[in-house]
């Protein structure tokens, strides 16, 4: 009889396996088109590469700001309504970062205000000062150069104090922060540091910052010079009384676009060592069944992937931004997972089908699970073009695309070399010399001719491929180990502390690129910026406040209400009260003392121009066009701004302070470009990872032929980005540009370990959970463990990285991959054994439908006079028995004959019969013995191969079942 189970909704699973399964045959028919065309069209596309300096795109601000940052739309209006006056350079006042050159210079002593060490100041400031670089004909000097004050070259005051002073500078009283020299105030916070300060008075400091700032006008002129400044300091300046750090306004740029020189070399690497562990992984100790061939044409068809890809967005114009140089390193690794898949399958087909009856069998099986995989991945990536960066963008336009070549030349190029390498095979042949080769090893013949001479072994009861030994170790071993009552215990004990170490991390997350990081660890960029974090962060950026419309400065109450915005700001933690400077301020002083009432509006507009021609500084913050104030602002100070902790909160305490005020104002400075990455990276990412988990959860449903189990693979996605995104934090990655693209690639890994396995589970045909987990583990267990480890090899080498970008990449994908595989291969088959609704079989309907066979055919043993007390009786769920009228046996007639029909595609015409009566069966589920009982007289037929007992009646048993293959057992 037939057995009837509950049938699950496959959904679109069984048209898409079936589509494959007809391409699979096509491929297999047509092997050398698939495998030529990839070859062409990659070569075709790959010329795209010619235009990679021209699509580079690296500039830090248009790559790593948000698009439409709100600072970029401050700074748009105080470039508009505050133009620079080239005439009154003023640092405080520019709009931009500038065009600078800089150095530090750190005493070796415990004070560098002493005469020996200011000689050694001196001496860099005038080697500075006489730089000169040709252009041309011209000669480019710093005096040409420099922005200016008064005709003058903006000076560094710290020396002018020396030069006035002299040796005398030792015993001078230094106040800080501002010292009185002559007429005016000189603010040392930002050129003296790491001082010992008493009383306002400096007993001691270990540091002096000098500036030199260039015009902004033609940067192709002042690169130059900038270039020439550090190559002077990067040549050996013997000093010593000090030691020296430089940058320049270039620096950061440049040695951003340095870091893709560092990632060639390990590209390299990484293909090699991802071939070389293909090669072991598929290397067999049969000389015609080793897939070393087939790993290299694995690996080499990702690399076709990356070559198409990159070169067709490349034509098209797409910006080939520095991320996306991380993007081979994964696609290498999600290519050679789908070839571990594609190869498990083919090695489940039978060795005797033709080879295009192979690849259609492989497609069927793998279409799902390479499917899936590749549409998360895919749509993970597309929704990450919803970011605001641009960096971000790139990085994912370009991943994406790859991926879908991986997919396509997976199924074709690769598809097509199984063919071919399957027609050798089926030909006996040598895998390397493709000569002929023995099936059976001759008598007397050594290991080793057997070794290298003797091929084409295969599983006797199969037809298949022989057995890993890695997948007998899933099944014999670590599946029934997992699946005891006890290992659960623990399994979910283990997860509970993995869910509470994440979450714990989740609350220590910083947020925000350091800048200093997107240099190599061994840049003279990083050793300036970690010499002015240790001696200069006391004082903090110099921050605009500006009154972005007309406003009635001369008005009490209006005054009194910005008066009180002032003050908030002033309130805040990170203010200096004391340094503050304001137009109204010091207009008000000028009105005291020339006897004006300001209170006037008439007299505050007729007089505001001579007080800006008096003071021009104030002339640069005040938009007085046409009699009316369209615009001003005013300065404040900030303190202790070091972390980047520190710097989100300044920007958003600023703009919060700034919306509430009754007067429109707004908050800017240069570096808010920068930090806007704060205001957006945690919601952007929220968003991102929300819209990508709903949209597997749709392809779970769509795809895995189960609602529950599409369930898990969602609750296994939220997991990995908990534990990712806390265990990432506790090893020192912040949540920023680099590590939004790889948590949004966590989605589409999570979702791969977690798909296989689950649909694995959901489509095999065992009776019990336990059973289902152990059998899902045995097909994908090995394979999902070689794809893990090839993408962490794959991204290994980047761990050896002197850049920040690439060991970031590195670590997060390694969190991504381990805890990814740690829920693939334990969790979820431990969490899917407690709900058997997932086995579309349950254990009260299967046992249900057990009793109700065994009762039918005790009914029907009456029918046909057989014995009906048979108490050993265990229907194999993998087997139908239904009566045929075909005569088989040759020895004597049959009435009746009752065919053995698998449910795999190698059984064929697998029938058994008895002349005398129709046999009972008990198949042992550990050895695939197959026990026969006849009614007269209840003895047993063992029919493995090893021994036959019976009555003197001519039984005799044809074909297989899944198990048994030619047996013909007279009895």
């Amino acid at each position: 009889m037939e057995r009837k189970e509950p049938k699950p909704c496959y959904c679109v699973e069984k048209p898409i396996s079936i589509c494959f399964q007809k391409f699979g045959r096509f491929v297999g028919t047509h092997p050398w088109w698939f495998f030529i065309s990839p070859l062409f069209i990659s070569t075709v596309l790959g010329s795209g590469f010619y235009f990679l300096q021209d699509r580079e795109a690296n500039d830090i601000e248009d790559q790593f700001t948000p698009v439409n940052g709100p600072a970029k739309l401050e700074r748009q209006f105080v470039q508009e309504n505050f133009p620079l006056n080239d005439s009154v350079f003023s640092n405080q006042r520019v709009y931009t970062d500038g065009v600078y050159a800089s150095f530090i210079a750190v005493s070796t002593s415990s004070n560098i205000l002493v005469d020996s060490a200011f000689q050694e100041i001196v001496t860099l400031d005038r080697k500075v000062r006489e730089l000169n670089v040709s252009m041309g004909h011209e000669v480019l000097t710093f005096e040409e150069l420099c922005a200016r004050r008064y005709k003058k070259c903006i000076p560094n005051k710290i020396l002018d104090i020396y030069r006035y002073y002299g040796k005398k500078v030792e015993k001078t009283e230094l106040t800080f922060p501002f010292f009185r020299f002559g007429f005016s105030h000189i603010f040392l916070g930002y050129f003296v540091g790491g001082m010992n300060v008493n009383s306002s008075i400096i007993k001691s400091a270990k540091s002096v910052r000098l500036f030199y700032f260039l015009k902004d006008h033609n940067r192709s002129r002042t690169d130059l010079w900038l270039n020439e400044f550090l190559r002077v300091f990067s040549s050996n300046l013997s000093l010593n009384c000090i030691k020296v750090t430089y940058s320049t306004s270039l620096s950061r740029q440049v040695e951003f676009e340095a870091n893709t020189k560092d990632v060639i070399p390990l590209f390299s690497i990484t293909y090699v060592i991802a071939i070389a562990f293909s090669i072991l992984s598929c290397l067999r100790f049969d000389c015609v069944r080793n897939k070393v061939w087939v790993a290299t044409f694995g690996v080499f068809s990702a690399g076709l992937a990356v070559l198409s890809s990159f070169g067709m967005m490349l034509h098209i114009g797409v910006p080939f931004v520095m991320t996306v140089a991380n993007s081979p390193f994964l696609i290498l690794g999600i290519g050679v997972d789908d070839m571990f898949i594609l190869i498990s399958c083919w090695q489940q087909t039978n060795v005797h089908d033709r080879v295009e009856t192979r690849l259609a069998n492989t497609y069927k099986k793998a279409a799902i699970s390479i499917t899936i995989t590749t549409l998360t991945d895919v749509l993970a990536f597309y929704i990450g073009l919803m970011t605001p960066f641009r960096s971000v963008r790139s990085f994912c336009l370009y991943t994406s695309t790859s991926i879908l070549f991986c997919y396509i030349y997976s199924i074709t190029f690769f598809g097509a070399f199984l063919v071919l390498n399957g027609r050798r095979e089926n030909r006996n042949k040598h895998w390397l010399t493709c000569t002929k080769v023995l099936e059976e090893c001759p008598a007397g013949k050594s290991k080793l001719y057997e070794l290298c001479c003797v091929g084409g072994a295969y599983d006797p009861h199969t037809g298949t491929e022989e057995v890993q030994p890695m997948n007998h170790f899933f099944k014999k071993y670590y599946g029934p180990f997992l699946t005891k009552s006890w290992t659960k215990v623990f399994v979910i004990l283990l997860y509970c502390i993995y869910l509470i170490v994440s979450i714990y991390g989740c609350f220590q997350i910083q947020e925000g690129i350091d800048l200093r990081n997107l240099a190599a660890d061994d840049s003279y960029v990083v050793k300036y910026y970690d010499d002015e974090k240790a001696y200069f962060s006391e004082y903090g950026p110099n921050i605009m406040v500006v009154i972005r419309r007309e406003f009635p400065y001369w008005d009490e109450k209006h005054m009194s209400d910005l008066e009180t915005c002032i003050e908030d700001f002033k309130n805040l933690s990170f203010i200096e009260k004391d340094i503050f400077t304001s137009w109204i301020k010091s207009y008000k002083y000028y009105g005291h003392h020339t006897k004006l009432d300001l209170s006037a509006e008439n007299v505050f507009k007729d007089n505001l121009g001579t007080f800006l021609r008096f003071y021009s500084d104030f002339k640069q913050d005040v938009n007085f066009t046409n009699n009316s104030i369209h615009a001003s602002r005013f300065f404040i100070q900030t303190v202790n701004i070091s972390t980047a902790l520190d710097e989100m909160n300044m920007l958003n305490k600023l703009r919060d302070t700034a919306q509430r005020c009754p007067v429109p104002l707004l908050v800017y400075h240069p570096a808010f470009i920068y930090h806007d990455q704060y205001a957006v990276i945690v919601s952007n990412t929220i968003q991102n990872i929300g819209v990508t988990t709903a949209v597997m959860l749709i392809i779970s449903l769509l795809l895995i032929p189960n609602p529950l189990c599409s369930l898990w693979v969602t609750f296994s996605i939220a997991s990995v980005i908990i534990g990712v995104t806390g265990f990432m934090a506790l090893w020192d990655v912040h949540l920023d540009t680099i590590s939004m693209i790889i948590l949004v690639v966590c989605i589409g890994f999570s979702v791969d370990f977690s798909a296989h396995i689950s649909y694995a589970f959901v489509s095999n045909k065992k009776p019990s959970a336990n059973e289902k987990a152990v059998e899902a583990l045995f097909h994908l267990g090995y394979p999902i463990l070689q794809g893990a480890v090839s993408t962490i090899l794959g991204v290994v080498v980047l761990s050896a990285s002197k850049n920040y970008i690439f060991r970031t990449f590195f670590k997060i994908m390694f969190l991504v991959i381990f805890f990814g595989l740690i829920h693939g291969l334990t969790f979820i088959p431990v969490f899917l054994t407690f709900f058997d609704m997932c086995s579309g079989t349950p254990a009260k309907i299967n046992s249900k439908n057990k009793a109700e066979e065994e009762e039918e055919v005790v009914k029907n043993s009456h029918t046909n006079n057989i014995h009906p007390k048979i108490k050993e009786l265990n229907i194999h769920d993998n087997h139908t028995f239904q009566p045929s009228d075909h005569q088989v046996c040759q020895t004597q007639p049959c009435s009746a004959v009752w065919m053995i029909t698998g449910n795999n595609g190698h059984v064929q015409d697998d029938r058994m019969c008895m002349a005398s009566t129709v046999p009972m069966f008990r198949v042992d589920m550990q050895t695939y013995d197959v026990h026969m009982y006849t009614a007269s007289d209840d003895r047993r037929f063992q029919v493995n191969g090893h021994s036959k007992q019976g009555s003197q009646d001519q039984n005799c048993v044809f074909g297989n079942s899944n198990h048994i293959q030619d047996t013909n057992v007279p009895t």
